[in-house]
């Protein structure tokens, strides 16, 4: 299939540009500033100019359009005025895709669109929805005008709503990055009191379930996730441990954000049964890995 992917240089873009040419697709891919991976057809641009990506569609003309491209600042997205400017190109895209003979279009939604239960899983078909902050206000109203758009030209469309992701190139203020950028440099690695539970997933397994949405036929809601709870400070611990520095960790020296959710993790069903995905990563594992990148990058910056 040739398949167009935007925000492809990104955390979990790359990935799943990765995954889509390991599969024998023909990939097209989309970022302001292109990686350096040989057998994909880059094209910079920026998706919030009108024109641009419409024209780079038309000239693709992919069978299958994965949208991942959006806002992404760290501590900033939540509230991002651009998140609605997001909102309106990602349908214009969708809607030139569309009129360009696109027959399927797939794009990242966030686990935040949920009403999150105090009990139990995240499901995709049960569980209501709940606008929190402008970010997931914004991808919800997208998913809706997603699906309005395929009523009107017979496309088939799905909606992957990412849970809690971590892995190489994640930004380095998010959680786990944090912790293990201060182990590394062998300083405190202060976090709040970590209660809250989460489902955090190998942002390379990500990567892999987008390209496997992408390729398949399911449509509607797909959660990616791994569908595993984890306390917080459980994770920040066996990142301590793995290297060998749990004296570091200093839990509850930052306060805990007020209106924490106290439980977000997905049900998986949808993902494993329908789209055919199992993480490669087990947990201990990705932050192994996770750590091994930071340390990397502190060694270069040595030399």
């Amino acid at each position: 299939m040739r398949i167009l992917v935007t925000g492809a240089s990104g955390f979990i873009g790359r990935h799943a540009v990765a995954r889509l040419l390991a599969d024998g697709h023909e990939v097209s891919a989309i970022a302001r500033a292109p990686l350096p991976m040989s057998g994909v057809t880059w094209h910079s641009c920026d998706l919030l100019a009108p024109g641009q990506g419409e024209a780079i569609i038309e000239s693709v003309r992919p069978d299958v359009l994965l949208h991942l491209g959006w806002s992404t600042a760290h501590g900033q997205f939540w509230t991002d005025p651009a998140n609605e400017d997001w909102r309106r190109r990602s349908l214009a895209l969708a809607r030139v895709a569309a009129e360009a003979g696109t027959r399927r279009i797939v794009m990242a939604g966030t686990c935040f669109e949920y009403a999150f239960p105090d009990i139990g899983d995240c499901d995709e078909t049960r569980t209501s929805l709940a606008g929190h902050t402008p970010y997931d206000r914004a991808k919800s109203a997208c998913w809706q005008g997603l699906q309005g758009l395929a009523a009107q030209h017979s496309l088939s469309v799905a909606w992957a709503r990412l849970f809690h992701l971590y892995g190489p190139h994640e930004s380095p203020n998010r959680l786990v990055s944090s912790i293990c950028r201060a182990l590394v440099a062998g300083e405190p690695a202060r976090m709040s009191s970590g209660k809250v539970w989460r489902d955090f997933l190998d942002a390379r397994d990500a990567g892999t379930g987008l390209a496997a949405l992408a390729a398949s036929p399911v449509e509607g809601a797909v959660n990616i996730a791994s569908g595993q709870a984890i306390r917080l400070v459980d994770l920040a611990g066996q990142l301590a441990e793995i290297a060998g520095r749990p004296d570091l960790l200093q839990v509850g020296a930052l306060p805990d954000r007020p209106n924490e959710p106290t439980r977000i993790v997905a049900a998986v069903d949808r993902l494993q049964l329908e789209v055919g995905f199992q993480p490669a990563h087990s947990l201990p594992q990705g932050l192994s890995d996770a750590l091994a990148f930071w340390r990397d990058r502190a060694i270069m910056r040595e030399i």
